[in-house]
């Protein structure tokens, strides 16, 4: 199981997609996925939640910008279920971050440094990933 995997070699552009297909762990209260110009700053910060911080089955967003955290935003849909393959479709464009879950849902979240390129894809927690695919 993978508990933090950070790509540096494949820089996510305005206009590009990324797609990433895992596995979260039986059990795990939380994993996340994290698109920024650092380590330390986080343009996009999804968190689907299985049972922590007070939420319950939630994908919460938000962004991380000079240590940080700004106003999150939660979606409604949650099609992450242990051991069960999930697939998120990240799709940037100038303004926002297009996201689409498993289940089709979709949501936006803003792309609130304004960059056209993030050289940083994180994914933390215990979830097998077996894609990450920038197109």
């Amino acid at each position: 199981m993978v508990k933090d995997m950070i790509i540096k070699t494949m820089s996510f552009k305005v206009w590009q997609t990324l797609t990433i297909v895992g596995v979260p762990k039986a059990g795990i209260k939380e994993f996340s996925v994290n698109i920024g110009p650092d380590e330390e700053d986080i343009a996009l910060h999804i968190n689907p939640r299985f049972n922590i911080h007070y939420d319950e089955n939630k994908v919460v967003c938000n962004t991380r910008q000079e240590g940080k955290w700004k106003e999150e935003y939660r979606q409604g849909s949650f099609p992450f279920e242990y051991e069960k393959e999930f697939k998120m479709i990240i799709k940037f464009t100038p303004a926002e971050f297009q996201v689409t879950l498993s289940d089709g849902s979709k949501f936006q979240f803003p792309n609130r440094f304004g960059a056209h390129r993030y050289p940083v894809i994180r994914i933390a927690g215990d979830v097998r990933i077996s894609r990450v695919e920038i197109s």
